[in-house]
């Protein structure tokens, strides 16, 4: 049934993002949550967000423009081993405080407190038409990918502050893409050798055969869902669409912060 689920999802996340305006791991994490730790929520979403990236780079990788991907790609890559390493410490933290709810016991950690935030926040920077068009000059590119590439590690959530640094950078639309991908495959990279670094020495370890499992399905699920979603629409964000997909990602970040997922 996890299988299912997870594939399920995977399939329909990944036709609405062309339309929604989220990325594919934004909306997957939650998924994943649902069934694993948090922490291996959000490794596993890497996977499958690195798996889709790759194809993606054979297909615009060559139209990067390597002069911005070096100014933002690297400093994204060192943000990242310190934004999934953060991701760890917090695993670690004793849990806050629990109660009950339903005749079931619910813990409060700050790892959940601090996730659940995020996601908040970052369906907030996409629910807000002002924040949704933020965009910086291309000599914060530095900072953006610091920024970028801090918040993928740690959560996950990368896309938006890769594309409103990498908007104004005089960049053409095949060149925003290309560079936006490439910029992405690094960031993946560099945190999944973090992950799994920390998997191997912590707790989690006993989680990789039922997660692999999962991944698995949710990758083929993905492209599935992707090569779906672009035959049935052409890319556009639909407002209403992005409205559901965000108001649900805050309702999931409450019940994460509070406890009860």
């Amino acid at each position: 049934m996890d299988l299912f689920v997870i594939g399920a999802a995977a399939l329909l996340v990944s036709g609405l993002t062309l339309f929604s305006g989220f990325g594919l791991g934004t909306v997957l994490m939650p998924v994943f949550a649902l069934f694993f730790p948090v922490p291996v929520a959000i490794a596993a979403t890497a996977v499958v967000h690195l798996a889709n990236n790759l194809f993606k780079i054979a297909l615009v990788g060559r139209q990067a423009d390597w002069g911005v991907v070096l100014r933002f790609g690297i400093p994204a890559a060192a943000a990242a081993m310190v934004g999934a390493s953060t991701l760890f410490l917090f695993a670690d933290l004793p849990v806050l405080t629990t109660y009950e709810l339903g005749g079931r016991k619910h813990a409060i950690t700050a790892l959940k407190v601090v996730i659940g935030a995020l996601i908040i926040a970052f369906a907030g920077l996409e629910l807000i038409p002002r924040l949704a068009k933020l965009a910086f000059p291309p000599r914060y590119l530095f900072i953006g990918g610091l920024l970028s590439g801090f918040f993928g590690g740690l959560s996950g959530n990368q896309g938006a502050f890769r594309s409103a640094f990498l908007i104004k950078a005089g960049l053409d639309k095949e060149a925003f893409v290309g560079t936006g991908v490439v910029s992405t495959v690094i960031v993946d990279t560099v945190r999944l050798i973090v992950y799994g670094v920390s998997f191997y020495t912590s707790s989690f370890v006993a989680l990789e055969a039922s997660v692999a499992a999962s991944v698995v399905v949710a990758v083929a699920s993905a492209f599935v869902g992707a090569y779906a979603g672009a035959r049935l629409l052409e890319k556009v964000t639909l407002r209403f669409v992005q409205l559901i997909v965000a108001v649900a990602m805050v309702a999931f970040g409450i019940a994460l912060g509070g406890g009860i997922i």
